[in-house]
């Protein structure tokens, strides 16, 4: 399809777009991909988070494909910015990672489209195309990991605002699925981060609650209302 033929489709011109990317290889890639898609015109690239938001200072683009791990200034930090700053530009996260780590923050800063750099080329149109027309550019995948984690959200048993002895959110969660049942591989999995992180995540937890193991960590869950003994019905 020709940029005319988007045109025609989408019934406004060419999208004006900055790819920011650390990595240079991967950033000239992009550029390259995207001269190729309909509807969209590269007008500038950049390194890092701070020429992110110089870039967009300079140029007024439509829409910044923004990765998230960069030095300097992260992704996530100048989408923040760029969102503070500059309303009128939308930001669509273009990254190799699909965490909770990485994906909530980057929305919670104003990103809104989030896509891995596994996506086609109409999965990128489709993102850019949906942000400008204000809705959520997501990947399928995204998008069920949000639809997972409100469930979750929905179904946990409630709790104090705030959890117990310093224990983090992260922690809490960890908590949570070990009061559930999950092995550590389990937890990693549904998390979407290392079986290492989860050891440290239990090691911390474990600490600031005095907790020895397991069994002291579920009666904990209990005691405290961040989980519910099976059986146990929600009033």
């Amino acid at each position: 399809m020709s940029g005319s033929a988007a045109g025609e489709r989408t019934g406004r011109p060419p999208a004006r777009v900055v790819v920011v990317d650390d990595q240079t290889v991967v950033r000239e890639g992009i550029v390259m991909l995207l001269g190729l898609l309909p509807g969209i015109e590269v007008v500038g690239s950049g390194g890092d988070g701070e020429e992110a938001v110089a870039l967009v200072a300079e140029l007024a683009p439509d829409v910044v494909l923004m990765d998230l791990r960069m030095p300097r200034c992260d992704g996530a930090e100048a989408t923040r910015r760029i969102r503070e700053q500059y309303p009128a530009t939308q930001v669509v996260v273009l990254t190799t990672y699909a965490d909770d780590e990485s994906l909530f923050p980057a929305l919670k800063a104003g990103a809104r489209g989030y896509l891995t750099k596994d996506a086609g080329g109409d999965e990128i149109v489709r993102a850019v195309e949906d942000v400008l027309s204000g809705d959520a550019g997501l990947a399928p995948k995204i998008q069920r990991r949000l639809l997972e984690r409100l469930s979750q959200a929905e179904n946990a048993a409630p709790g104090p605002k705030e959890p117990p002895d310093g224990i983090t959110a992260r922690e809490a969660e960890v908590l949570v699925l070990i009061a559930d049942g999950l092995s550590n591989q389990e937890i990693a999995k549904s998390l979407h981060v290392s079986t290492a992180t989860v050891k440290t995540h239990i090691n911390n937890l474990f600490a600031k609650a005095g907790l020895k193991d397991r069994a002291q960590a579920v009666r904990y869950a209990y005691q405290h209302g961040l989980a519910r003994p099976p059986g146990t019905s929600i009033p």
